[in-house]
């Protein structure tokens, strides 16, 4: 007798699928250094090495590294279409 206000819901095969975002590979192997440079910083600076702060410079360097890929490839995806 009207609209109540509910909609139908929608049957799974009539939903677009949507793309799952891929990470780019320089960007992922800068993240996986940058995970690996903090654990060596902790296992340094636990055991009362201060090579850990080289350690800690590079997890900053390559953490950098990440963004920027990830920055370029969606400004690049953005551009394309």
């Amino acid at each position: 007798m009207g609209d109540t206000g509910r909609t139908r819901p929608v049957s799974p095969r009539h939903v677009p699928r949507q793309e799952i975002p891929r990470m780019p590979r320089l960007a992922l192997y800068a993240l996986v250094v940058c995970v690996l440079a903090v654990a060596a910083a902790v296992v340094s600076f636990a055991r009362g090495n201060l090579l850990g702060i080289v350690w800690v410079l590079l997890a900053g360097l390559s953490s950098n590294m990440c963004w920027y890929y990830l920055k370029r490839e969606k400004d690049r995806k953005s551009v394309t279409g």
